[in-house]
């Protein structure tokens, strides 16, 4: 029996950041469902648990911050990574992302050889994965 595609939910409000990530990862066996706001993503989480979160930090309606703080808050999310994607590249972001409760962090522009890398090790170990 042929194993069922893993769910990606890729949060990002940039049209051209979907379609690159969409590019990226377009060649593995994922099943990519995108949002382009908050709303639309606590929507699209509530319908349809993904496997893995790919959450921007800076989304046109709110935060990606914001986001994940309601997501860790509700027990049926308990299990599913998340990974921030963003521009944002302070010194102490990393810190400040994993302890809002994301698993992962990766910068922008992205490594388009390390994202399917990390999104690979997400999946296969979860959110003991360790930050990307």
């Amino acid at each position: 029996m042929e194993e069922q595609p893993k769910t990606l939910l890729l949060v990002e409000d940039d049209d051209t950041n979907r379609k690159l990530i969409r590019v990226i990862l377009g060649g593995k066996r994922y099943r990519i469902r995108e949002a382009a706001s908050a709303d639309q993503a606590m929507e699209m989480l509530r319908a349809d648990k993904p496997d893995l979160l790919l959450l921007d930090i800076r989304l046109g309606d709110s935060s990606g911050l914001d986001v994940i703080r309601a997501v860790r808050a509700d027990p049926a999310f308990d299990e599913m990574p998340a990974v921030a994607i963003t521009a944002q590249a302070m010194k102490n972001d990393e810190s400040r992302f994993l302890a809002a409760g994301f698993d992962g962090y990766m910068s922008k522009p992205l490594d388009t050889r390390l994202l399917p890398e990390v999104v690979e090790r997400f999946l296969r170990d979860g959110r003991r994965a360790g930050h990307a």
